[in-house]
């Protein structure tokens, strides 16, 4: 799948403002058919980061959601910064 299809939109609330801060992940909406590989794959080509690792939740409402962990050399800030989300 295409990153631009696999990641649909970041999400900018006050709890993923703290985990930006705190643990250093991004949250994302992403495709309901994308799997964890694809996800970190598509992470990090569009962004140019290192990814530890990828946890998926579904909504009640059926949207899936990715938290998105990355490597400490490249903090989470930088990146919502450069989506605009700070």
């Amino acid at each position: 799948m295409e990153p631009y299809k696999t990641i649909r939109h970041p999400l900018s609330t006050e709890r993923s403002i703290r985990m930006m801060e705190a643990e250093n992940k991004l949250i994302f909406a992403v495709d309901p058919k994308s799997t964890k590989k694809g996800i970190k794959e598509a992470v990090e080509k569009l962004f140019n980061v290192k990814v530890t690792g990828v946890n998926v939740t579904v909504t009640s409402k059926g949207m899936k959601r990715a938290y998105v962990k990355l490597k400490p050399e490249t903090p989470a800030i930088e990146v919502a910064t450069q989506l605009g989300l700070m």
